[in-house]
This record gives C-alpha cells, sequence and structure tokens, in this order.
C-alpha cells in the first residue's frame, strides 16, 4: 500500500516473563497480517525477532526487536521485548514509545507472581495494556476464570474477561466474543470459523457479559444508567467504552488463544486496531514536547562495527526527514525496521517508529525537537525508567593484550546501547569491572564485544577490597644506609606504631625534638609510610592506624628525601607483622525485595552467607511485598541475585551500599590471605 494512503500508524510492544512466547506471537501477528507468507521459530532460529546472534544461540529474546507492517490500512510498529528479567531495562524502555503494551503471559496461576514488576511499571506510567493468555491448549482441566483471578492477585487495575473458551473433551476449540456474542471455532494457522453459540455455552457467556458490563460501567456513567435499567446496550457503546477505558489504563482486556498454532490471534490484532489509543493520544499522555514542529522519543541506541550508530525512536509529532537537523544534529538517513532488516525510507511521520542515522550525540531517552533552529534536545522525561542498581559484576580483560585500549572503546559503546551496564574502574583493586543485572546479562554483553565489536574477554569474579589493620601497636627503629661511589645513601628513624578505631584511616604525627630529623625530610618520612601500608604483612592495603616519628638521625651529606622515604617504608614493612595483623572485610547494607510470600527464605539466604539480619517491613507502595534489610560481607555477594532469583520465581532483587570494615576469622579469612598471595606471586 502506498505511503500516502495510510490513515494512522500504532506502536504496541509485547512484553511478559521469559518463555511466554512473545516472539512466536510476533510471528503469529505478522503472518495474520499478511506481512510474511511464512512463519519463522524460535526453535530454529528463523524468526523476524531474535535475529542477533546472541538470541540464536541462546533461543532467547536478548534485545528489542522491532517489525512494521500495514494492516488493513494502519501502519503498526510491533516491539518485541525480552522477558529475561536480567534485560528489563531493554523492555521499560520500549514500552516508553507505545501507545498500548500486550502482555504475554502462560496460562499458569502459579506464574501469576512474575507479572508483578511489569503491571507495577505499566500502572506507574498509566500505559495501556491487554493482557494476552497465551498458550491456552495448556489450559487443561483449569477456568479461564481462575488464571484470571491469579494474575488479578498482581494487577492494581481490573482485569476484563473478552471472552469465554469453548471446549471438547476438556481441550479448548474456540472462543465466545462478550461483545459481539459471536462464537468462533479454532482452525489452526488459519482464520477462525464463525459458528453458533452452542446451548451449553449460553449461561456461562450470559453471566461472563454481565460481568465484563459491570465492571467498565465502573467507568461508564452512561452505561451504569442502562445497567440499572436493564437495558441491553449496544454493541458499539460497549466498544466505545472499553477503548476510552483502556487509553485511560482504567482496565486490563484479557485474550487468549495460541500463538504457536494462531489462534486467538486475529482476535488479538482486530482488537488492537479497534482499542488500542493513536499516537495523538500517547503523545498527550507523555507530555511530548510542544517546541517545534516535530518532536521523536529516542527508546533505543544501536552501534553497529561498521554501520555506525542507529537511533531507534518514535515520532510524537510533524515529519521527520532524512537531512533534518533534529536534536542539534543532521539525520542521516530513515529507516523502517523489520526484525534485522532496515529499509530507507524519505520520511516518517507522525506514529512512526523509525531508526535515525548518526545521531551521535542522542542518547537512549532523549526527547529532540526541531526547536531552536534544530538544537532542541530536551534530554529524558521525569518519569524515565531509572536505571536499575547493579547486582552482578565480572572483571574483564582483553584475551590478546594489545586489544587493552579496543576493550575500553568497545565497552563505551556497549553501555551506550544498554544503558544498565555500568563500567568501573576499581579504585581498590585496579580491575576493569563491568556491572549488570547478572550472569546472563553480562554473557551476553561479553558476546556482543567479541561478535560485534571484535575484541574477545575473560570475565571473572571481582577481586573483594579486602583491608587490613594491626591489633596493637609496637616502636621500631630502621636505618637505610647505602655508599655507591660518589655521595651515599643514609637515613634514620624511630617510630611508635598504634592502632586506631574504624574508619579512621592512617595518621602521622612528628614528635622530633632536637633537630634529629631536619623538618625538611619530614614529609618524606610520612610518604613513605603511606607508600608502605599499600601492602601490608597479608598482602593488602594497611589502614586505621597511627605512625608518630620520635626520632632518628640524618648524615649532612649523604642525607636525602628519597633515603629517608626508604627508611620509612623499611620500617613499616619490619614492624607491621609485630603488631598482630588482622583481614579486614568490607559490610554491606543489602534491601532485598521479595514478594511477602518469600520472605521467609530470605532468613536462611542471608544466615547460610555469614549475614545478619536487621529487619523487615512493607514495601512502600508495592502491596504484598516486603523490604528486608540485612548485614552482608562483599566477598559472599557475588551470586546472591542468582540464588536470590532461583527462591522467588525470578522476581526477588536487591540494592546495597557500603556499611563498614569489619574484622575476619577463621576458614573464610585464611582462604582471603591464601588467594591474595597466589595474585601477587603470579604478578
Amino acid at each position: 500500500m502506498p505511503h500516502n494512503t495510510i490513515r494512522t500508524a500504532r506502536c504496541a510492544a509485547l512484553v511478559g516473563p521469559y518463555l511466554a512466547g512473545k516472539t512466536t506471537l510476533l510471528e503469529s501477528l505478522l503472518f495474520a497480517a499478511g506481512a510474511i507468507s511464512r512463519k519463522g521459530s524460535v526453535r530454529d532460529g528463523n524468526s523476524v525477532g531474535d535475529s542477533a546472534p546472541e538470541a540464536k544461540a541462546r533461543k532467547m529474546s536478548t534485545e528489542v526487536n522491532a517489525a512494521s507492517f500495514e494492516y488493513l490500512g494502519e501502519r503498526w510498529s510491533i516491539l518485541d521485548c525480552p522477558g529475561s528479567v536480567e534485560l528489563a531495562c531493554e523492555s521499560q524502555n520500549a514500552l516508553m514509545a507505545a501507545d498500548l503494551a500486550v502482555v504475554v503471559a502462560e496460562a499458569a496461576p502459579d506464574k501469576a507472581v512474575l507479572l508483578a514488576p511489569l503491571f507495577k511499571f505499566l500502572d506507574d506510567r498509566r500505559i495501556p495494556h491487554i493482557l494476552f493468555i497465551n498458550k491456552i491448549d495448556t489450559l487443561g482441566d483449569q477456568s479461564v476464570r481462575a488464571v484470571v483471578s491469579a494474575y488479578q492477585e498482581v494487577s492494581t487495575r481490573k482485569l476484563v474477561l473478552r471472552a469465554v473458551p469453548m471446549r471438547e473433551k476438556g481441550v479448548v476449540t474456540g472462543l465466545v466474543d462478550l461483545v459481539s456474542e459471536r462464537a468462533w471455532r479454532f482452525n489452526p494457522h488459519k482464520p477462525s470459523n464463525p459458528v453458533s453459540l452452542p446451548d451449553a455455552l449460553k449461561t456461562d457467556e450470559s453471566e461472563a457479559r454481565q460481568a465484563l458490563l459491570e465492571s467498565i460501567a465502573d467507568f461508564d456513567d452512561a452505561l451504569l444508567e442502562k445497567l440499572l435499567e436493564d437495558m441491553a446496550p449496544d454493541s458499539d457503546a460497549v466498544y466505545d467504552s472499553l477503548a476510552q477505558e483502556l487509553a485511560n489504563d482504567q482496565i486490563v482486556p484479557v485474550f487468549f488463544g495460541s500463538a504457536e498454532n494462531d489462534n486467538g490471534v486475529r482476535r488479538l490484532l482486530k482488537a488492537l486496531r479497534h482499542e488500542g489509543p493513536e499516537v495523538a493520544v500517547t503523545a498527550a499522555r507523555v507530555d511530548a514536547p510542544a517546541q517545534g514542529a516535530v518532536a521523536v522519543q529516542i527508546v533505543k541506541t544501536q552501534i553497529g562495527s561498521h554501520a555506525g550508530k542507529l537511533s531507534l525512536a518514535r515520532v510524537w509529532r510533524g515529519e521527520v526527514a532524512d537531512g533534518m537537523i533534529l536534536g542539534g544534529e543532521r539525520v542521516s538517513g530513515v529507516f523502517r525496521l523489520f526484525g534485522h532488516e532496515q529499509t530507507k525510507i524519505p520520511t516518517a511521520t507522525a506514529g512512526d517508529l523509525v531508526a535515525l542515522g548518526r545521531l551521535d550525540k542522542a542518547a537512549t531517552g532523549d526527547r529532540l525537537t526541531d526547536a531552536n533552529g534544530g538544537k532542541g534536545n530536551l534530554g529524558a522525561p521525569a518519569d524515565w525508567p531509572e536505571r536499575p542498581a547493579p547486582v552482578y559484576g565480572l572483571a574483564l580483560h582483553a584475551e590478546n593484550r594489545n586489544d587493552d585500549v579496543k576493550l575500553s572503546s568497545a565497552i563505551q559503546k556497549l553501555t551506550e546501547e544498554d544503558p544498565s551496564l555500568v563500567l568501573e574502574q576499581a579504585s581498590d583493586t585496579g580491575e576493569l569491572v563491568l556491572w549488570g543485572q547478572g550472569d546472563i546479562h553480562l554473557r551476553i554483553a561479553m558476546d556482543r564485544l567479541r561478535g560485534k565489536f571484535n575484541v574477545a574477554v575473560k570475565g571473572q569474579a571481582p577481586q573483594i577490597p579486602y583491608q587490613e589493620s594491626i591489633r596493637k601497636g609496637t616502636s621500631h627503629h630502621a636505618r637505610y644506609k647505602r655508599q655507591t661511589g660518589g655521595h651515599g645513601q643514609f637515613a634514620d628513624i624511630q617510630i611508635d606504631i598504634r592502632p586506631l578505631p574504624r574508619g579512621s584511616g592512617i595518621q602521622f604525627e612528628d614528635a622530633v625534638v632536637g633537630g634529629s630529623v631536619p623538618r625538611q625530610y619530614i614529609g618524606s618520612v610520612e610518604a613513605g609510610i603511606r607508600d608502605a601500608a599499600a601492602r601490608g604483612p597479608l598482602g593488602f592495603p594497611v589502614v586505621d592506624f597511627a605512625v608518630t616519628l620520635t626520632g632518628g638521625q640524618f648524615h649532612p651529606v649523604d642525607s636525602s628525601d628519597m633515603a629517608f622515604k626508604t627508611a620509612a617504608r623499611q620500617a613499616i614493612a619490619e614492624a607491621l607483622p609485630a603488631c598482630e595483623p588482622v583481614l579486614l572485610e568490607p559490610l554491606l547494607t543489602v534491601t532485598i525485595a521479595v514478594p511477602s510470600a518469600f520472605t521467609p527464605k530470605i532468613q536462611r539466604l542471608v544466615s547460610g552467607r555469614r549475614g545478619q539480619l536487621m529487619g523487615f517491613d512493607a514495601r512502600p507502595g508495592w502491596p504484598g511485598w516486603d523490604e528486608v534489610k540485612a548485614s552482608l560481607p562483599q566477598a559472599d555477594m557475588q551470586d546472591l541475585i542468582v540464588e536470590l532469583r532461583s527462591l522467588s520465581l525470578g522476581v526477588g532483587t536487591y540494592v546495597w551500599e557500603f556499611d563498614r570494615l569489619q574484622e575476619a576469622v577463621g576458614r573464610a579469612a585464611d582462604r582471603a590471605v591464601e588467594i591474595r598471595r597466589e595474585v601477587l606471586a603470579a604478578q
């Protein structure tokens, strides 16, 4: 269909838990709309979505995939979002561009808790959403109402069943639409066939339709008045109410089907078309910028190894043309996406989801306009998703040492593509640590470094920033003397060492009297002490001790700054082993968030990691959730997120902050010292 015949352009996002079938649903929607003649599959690696090498290798979505197509005179863009909780940032950013979301879930009540964070995100931002219960062929003896009831427990919005199933011998064979009251028999991989409403279903259908009408009448006074007068509302009025209340995020219509068999998918597609909000409604909801004639929202950044940077953008207002100045930069290409395929187009209009080329300064989240001579970059809106707190880190190094400089540049591009990745140069250990949302998240990042940027890397658990201190003090005398021909080197010092309270750092005091150590060398003594403290008897930096310089000797010719600095280092190295050195390990304050049903498991989790519970309380703004506070050694944190998610069906998370240093004893301390000696020996 020619571009100028398109009446409107809209965007929907497919979101939901891992294995719910989102990519399969995308494939089915494209097939139903005639955008593809033959369906691919995740299993075979030939689907429109999941085209990246990392996705094919894992048979799962690893990033947002976009596919645009035309259906009955309208252009639709579908965003297929990853379901892994570790990649939630990708999905949340994509949702900020959508007119509505299709929440894809399995017909499994025991998995309802998986949707709690997603429903919370959608409702906090008033993003309209539909619930599509997929894999209806696995429903078995359960009722659709029981499944919907389970999902209602984790949704603050009313879930409104839009159809009831038809069954034969316990198998769902079709549906009855509760608005039109028309029955449809599933015809796998083909459009459903209209059939007469079975007599056995008439009572159930009537009751379910009444429940639907009562639910939407809560927000429609005219409809409520008709119901109170026992008047049957016409279907058009019901559809209008459904569309209005969906757009206002007041209700969540519930559909069901099987994407694998293309059952119920055409019904979903028609509901999106007739009831989903249009771009003007969405632009008002997100408070799209009013400055200028053009406004767009960047929702994802892609950087190719050769093609350069592409910014996936939703056009809220106006027309974006190749070569125009937008957000202070010239647009170098406008592309419509269909999975990994890119089609260059001259312009994109309001509602379109397109990739814009070479906007080097634009970042994910930015809102761009053509205001102020095309210089309008307004940054991210106030409700843009916050970057999740990092919960898992790996120390990276290039397999080829010659790639060290290349590695830093590649990671910078990677973090621009994925804002939930954080690169840190650890000040304590000097390691290059990449932080993210879990092991899968970071392994995907490492695969991209290798495949996209040609930098092979290895990752390992980051070193724990242990320190050490002393339990008792001592006095020590050190002399440094060397004769090498001309001027020699001479310095003699006497010091007292004593422990300090935790957090005191290193303190130096000058108590020399009579000029036994000249004033110009005092600073060198302090510098030598601090240098020596970088590696104590156990191999770690030494903290929380004081050194007093009480006396010494000098030579008028052979003494120098370097000599006194060396003598100070020697004194510390010789004295500290006699001061009962002790290992200090960092303790973190960890706040763990889980549904209340899993709270009892957290006590075992914490105690099994040498932790101490500090109490728990209700999680603010999250009905049915708790926050558990605990003190945990950093050494026991590396795979905490893995176990926590295993205990909480994948939804548990935590934030942490450094609390204090504490003496470490026993097997954990001995092992830490042993590993440190091995590391130092290998350097």
